[in-house]
Parts: C-alpha cells; structure tokens; sequence
C-alpha cells in the first residue's frame, strides 16, 4: 500500500508539473504575441522611409505628402541625422492621444512623436514642444538620453523638421535634465508650458532658465525672432524625470 501511495503522489507531481509548465509556455506566448503585435507596428513606421518610394532630394517632404494623405493628423517629420530618429510627427487636439497611438491611429505601446497641441508648426513666435516616449528599446526619443554626454552633441548638433512645403534645419542650444512640477511647487522653472512668447523678454527670460540648469555650455545663444523646438522625453534618475533638449532655428 505505501508503494501505490507513493507512485500516486509521485504522478500527481508530474501531472502538477506539468501543468505549471504549460501556464508558463502560454504565459511566454502570450508576451512574445504582445511585443511580437505592438513592436511589429512601430518597426512599420520605422520602415516607412524605405516603403515610400522617392526620387530626387526632400525626400522626406514627399513621406509627409504621403502620409498625410492616410492621416491629416501627420504634420512633419523629425529626423537627427545619423541617429535612430527619423519619424513623422503626429498633432492633434490634446496631449494624450499619441501616447498611444501609432500614426495609422493603432493603439501602440510606442506611441508616436507627437507636438505639442498649443505649438504652431508655421509661427515663428511658437515654442515646437515635441515629445516621444523613451522606450527600452531603443526606438522613439530614446536616443535624447544619449545627448547626457557631451560628445555625442558635438557630433549631432543639428535637428531636421520637414513640413509638406520645406525643411527646417534646428542647431541645439541648451540639454538639460528637470522633472514635471507639482501644482503646489513654486518658483520652479516650468519649461513645459513655454509654448508661445509673447515678447522678447519672456524669450530671454525661457532662455536663461535653460542655460542656468544645462549640463554643459553648447555657446549657442539664440536671439528673439528665432524659432525654437524642444524635445522631450522621460528620464529615470529622478521622479517624473525629464530629458529636454532645445534647439533654434537656422535662417
């Protein structure tokens, strides 16, 4: 009788391994499945430029044409060169939206590169505040973190922005690193809600809080009248963590 018990329990093990390891193939599969679906959309949209048949220079004019064509949400193009940065910008009427949505308006973890809803592509006097998750991955705004190192600026100084009509080319001014402020918190530099200047003083004024808190001297001073972008994505050294990089516009 101890014999039989003993094989009983034995295969009552087996069977309950066996079970536990089928719950952690489907659980594998089911990730795999995830990542597989959701990164197989944000890898289309880093293919778009070699989907997109072009001919001639600006070529990256003609993939805003096209897709905007899918999408009138579809209002630029940024591109770093020589970086994974390359993508369309998105732009609609909140700050929400593209968190988690692909350009083809998927639901994507990756989200899209979007502007700022307040900013305005055509107005000089407008702050480009233009934000992209910071993915493990490597894709999206990932590679600002790289910027933390001043060599690596030295190297990708400048910023591409196509519009359906022309290029723009940005020369970085200032990279910092700050956080998203509480309500409550006073005398703090909300860098954020910089989208338009009024004046040149308040220009001067964005300016100087950028350079007071930059992690190194880039000797770039903008002047008013010139358009600035800034880029933003998460950080991890700190809670709500930033990584900004601004940069203006060249004549």
């Amino acid at each position: 009788m101890k014999c039989k018990k003993g094989k009983h329990a034995q295969n009552n093990f087996k069977k309950e391994k066996t079970v536990w390891l089928l719950i952690v193939i489907v659980l594998v599969m089911l990730f795999f499945y995830e990542y597989i679906f959701f990164s197989g959309k944000i890898s289309f949209i880093d293919k778009v430029a070699s989907n997109i048949l072009v001919d001639g220079d600006n070529e990256e004019i003609k993939k805003v044409k096209y897709l905007k064509e899918k999408n009138e949400e579809v209002v630029g193009w940024l591109k770093i060169p020589n970086t994974k940065i390359d993508y369309p910008i998105l732009q609609t009427k909140d700050n929400e939206y593209y968190l988690t949505h692909n350009y083809k308006r998927e639901k994507a973890k990756h989200g899209s590169i979007f502007l700022n809803y307040k900013s305005v592509l055509s107005d000089n006097d407008s702050n480009l505040i233009i934000y992209g998750h910071n993915m493990g991955d490597g894709q999206m705004f990932n590679t600002l973190l790289e910027y933390e190192n001043q060599n690596y600026y030295n190297e990708h100084k400048t910023i591409n922005l196509f519009t359906e009509n022309q290029e723009h080319i940005y020369t970085i001014v200032s990279v910092f690193k700050s956080r998203i402020f509480y309500q409550a918190e006073e005398n703090v530099f909300r860098y954020y809600n910089y989208t338009y200047f009024d004046n040149k003083e308040i220009y001067e004024e964005f300016i100087e809080n950028c350079k007071e808190i930059q992690l190194y001297e880039t000797n770039i001073q903008p002047k008013y009248g010139e358009q600035l972008i800034t880029l933003i994505t998460c950080e991890y050294s700190q809670e709500n963590g930033r990584m900004v990089i601004i940069a203006k516009k060249e004549k």
